[in-house]
């Protein structure tokens, strides 16, 4: 799964304003190309973090919305929980990158809660679907049961419509486009048909499609 991350992390630009929503979304911050350092914003109030310290030097408190101990970058900031949430609602972040239960073929996503099972938990997705430039998802191509996680239509309950342009899974990189999902890249060893069979709608291959890549973490 880090390697879904850090293929997300290659497409964040130089200096972009980046939330990262829990679990394998925070992956992300440890795979910074290079010569480009994103600002990585949570919603509880930091500006400015970086990946997780190592095991026994975590300072608690010092933590994401996830409640995951961070480290922070030179140049830091924080603030009130409120004006979190307006930077959110201003549109001043450029990029979320979030999980998903589920991605509809028209871009809709649902990550929140599957039916009425457990326990409701938005936290601040639903503003953030809504006020960053761009709105990606990372998550597994299909649930732990072999179920397709990108789908014609969500079946669980909305946290976003028409919301999200890019998904990186552990199969492939599609764009939503038109209403449909575009296959960007995908892995070598897995065939067009193969692909499909995993996927809930139908799929199109871009003419420039490419292999999907990633080192070895």
């Amino acid at each position: 799964m880090a390697q879904i991350a850090w293929r997300a992390a290659q497409d964040i630009e130089d200096g972009a304003y980046v939330n990262l929503g829990i679990g394998l979304p925070e992956l992300v911050a440890r795979f910074q190309p290079d010569g480009r350092q994103a600002v990585f914003h949570t919603e509880n109030g930091v500006l400015g973090f970086g990946e997780a310290p190592a095991e026994g030097e975590e300072d608690w408190d010092l933590i994401n919305a996830g409640k995951k101990a961070i480290t922070l970058k030179p140049g830091s900031a924080f603030f009130h929980h409120a004006d979190s949430f307006a930077m959110v609602r201003g549109g001043h972040l450029d990029v979320a990158i979030l999980g998903a239960y589920q991605v509809a073929q028209n871009g809709d996503l649902a990550n929140w809660r599957v039916g009425s099972k457990g326990v409701p938990a938005v936290g601040g997705a639903m503003d953030l679907v809504h006020g960053a430039g761009r709105v990606a998802v990372i998550t597994s191509h299909v649930t732990k049961d072999g179920k397709p996680k990108l789908v014609e239509k969500c079946t669980f309950p909305l946290t976003g419509v028409a919301c999200v342009t890019r998904i990186y899974t552990d199969l492939a990189v599609l764009d939503v486009e038109g209403g449909r999902f575009v296959v960007r890249e995908k892995l070598a060893s897995l065939s067009k048909d193969d692909l499909q069979s995993v996927t809930g709608a139908s799929l199109e291959f871009a003419s420039d499609l490419a292999d999907l890549s990633a080192p070895e973490l």
